[in-house]
């Protein structure tokens, strides 16, 4: 038999095979093992086009990054232009929740997140932020765009005092007053919009501190 006209693997195959089974077991299926008898080929085969678990968790963090839309920093006022950004960080980890817990258990030096952040950081220095402010509020804007995907990807309303209303009265009062647009996403998109747009307003308030 001939060589085959295109190589059985590449580099993009790879990390394409590990962010399905990600996203269709979970983290921990993340195995190099378990990417190679997805592919039907020797997990040795897998070292000639990454150089490890570590490579590939880099690889999937790049493809998601790239949806994340940093431009409005240079065009938009920053409070405007962060909640762009939170907003296209969010769709960007939207269909991949499951790699969350993989992208922040490692340091990172991938290019397409970093050019990212330093769009962040050139607006937030024009917005009178000080470098040493500048970690912290990233850290906080990206805890709450990540803990606010991790909410949307579970049960629509996560708590529910039905049948205990004598115990919960104040709390089912509440629950029973929920009223949302949609009724597929009650609690996490409406919350999402109020936290983002309070957590900004806070972040310029301190500021002007």
């Amino acid at each position: 038999m001939g060589r085959p006209s295109e190589p059985l693997l590449s580099r993009a195959l790879i990390v394409e095979t590990a962010l399905r089974l990600v996203d269709r077991e979970g983290p921990d299926a993340l195995v190099m093992r378990r990417i190679a008898r997805d592919l039907d080929v020797n997990p040795s085969s897998l070292y000639n086009h990454v150089e490890s678990r570590v490579d590939v968790i880099e690889e999937i963090r790049g493809i998601i990054s790239a949806s994340i839309d940093g431009e409005a920093f240079v065009t938009e006022p920053w409070a405007d232009a962060v909640i762009s950004w939170a907003h296209s960080y969010r769709s960007a980890f939207a269909a991949h929740p499951r790699v969350i817990p993989l992208l922040t258990s490692q340091v990172s030096t991938s290019p397409v997140i970093l050019r990212v952040y330093e769009q962040f950081t050139l607006a937030a220095n024009r917005a009178g932020w000080a470098d040493s402010d500048i970690l912290p509020v990233l850290t906080a804007l990206e805890s709450f765009i990540l803990g606010s995907v991790l909410d949307m990807s579970g049960p629509t309303v996560l708590f529910n005092p039905r049948g205990q209303e004598a115990e919960f009265p104040a709390f089912f009062r509440a629950f029973s007053a929920l009223k949302a647009v949609d009724q597929n996403d009650p609690v996490a998109g409406p919350a999402f919009e109020l936290g983002l747009r309070g957590l900004v307003r806070g972040l310029l308030e301190l500021r002007a501190l």
